[in-house]
Formats: structure tokens, C-alpha cells, sequence
């Protein structure tokens, strides 16, 4: 199956050991820290994924209008492109939230579950949500596997 892995940059550890894990037992999975081509248009600096550091170092204390403006610059455009493309082109989406988990990967599992496609969440520590009930709640990197076994014999 083509896996897209949603995540946070500051979730490095646990994004990494998933997306290595899926590709061990045969899955194509889109690393947006290592973006590749997926060969739905345009895919971004492959290769290169996209931080806000790239743009100020202190992207964390912008304002709502700096945040609007800095989102038409070029690298934040490559990289929405190259993850939109992945999120249209995957068969599936596990989410891999972490202790400082992202706004990014919420939108991203939510496209994929609107669009239909099987969804998974690699429970962690932290505050339970109640829209987790869209997606298949794993346990161990394994309930993932065995999610993804089901889903394509589904399909």
C-alpha cells in the first residue's frame, strides 16, 4: 500500500522507526521529512522537506499577518504542494502524534478519512480527542501492520 505518514517535526524519533517499520514489511510510505516523487504532479525539492525555520528562526513568535504572508512564500508553497500530492496519491494515512503533536498532521488525517481511505492513529501519551473515532486506534506499531493488512485485503 502507498502509506502517508502524518507527523510532527518535533515527533522526529517515532515518525522515523513508523516509516521504517511500513517500508519493512513492504509498503510504500511518503516521509514528508524526505519527500520523494509520487508521480501526481508536482512534488516539491524532492528530497527536502519543508520547516518554517527555513523561512525566520523565529517563526514561533509571528503574528496572524505575518503567518498569512509567509505562507505565500516560495518553500511553504513546494512543500504544501509536494504533501497535497502525497495525501491524494496515498491508500492510506497513520498518524503518529507525540507529546508536542502537530496542527498539520490533524488536517491531514482528516483529508484522507474525508476522502474515503482507511486511516489509522498510533495512540500516545497525552490528552484523548474525540474525533480520534474516524481512525483505527493502535497500540503498537504492529496494530498498525495488521491495520494496513486488513484495509488492502478490503480493497
Amino acid at each position: 500500500m502507498r502509506v502517508y505518514v502524518a507527523s510532527s517535526w518535533r515527533n522526529e524519533a517515532a515518525q522515523q522507526s513508523v516509516v521504517a517499520a511500513l517500508r519493512s514489511v513492504g509498503h510504500e510510505v511518503y516521509d514528508f521529512r524526505n519527500p520523494h516523487a509520487t508521480g501526481t504532479g508536482s512534488n516539491g525539492e524532492k528530497g527536502k522537506g519543508f520547516s518554517w525555520k527555513e523561512i525566520d528562526p523565529n517563526w514561533q513568535s509571528w503574528t496572524p499577518d505575518q503567518f498569512r504572508d509567509a505562507l505565500e512564500h516560495e518553500r511553504p508553497i513546494d512543500g504544501f504542494n509536494s504533501d497535497m500530492d502525497a495525501l491524494k496519491w496515498c491508500d492510506a494515512c497513520v498518524m503518529v502524534p507525540g507529546k508536542t503533536a502537530g496542527r498539520s498532521m490533524h488536517l491531514e488525517l482528516g483529508f484522507v478519512a474525508g476522502a474515503g481511505k482507511p486511516t489509522a492513529i498510533l495512540l500516545s501519551d497525552g490528552e484523548p480527542e474525540l474525533m480520534y473515532r474516524m481512525a483505527e486506534l493502535c497500540l503498537s506499531v504492529q496494530d498498525v501492520i495488521q491495520f494496513l493488512a486488513r484495509s488492502k485485503r478490503g480493497s
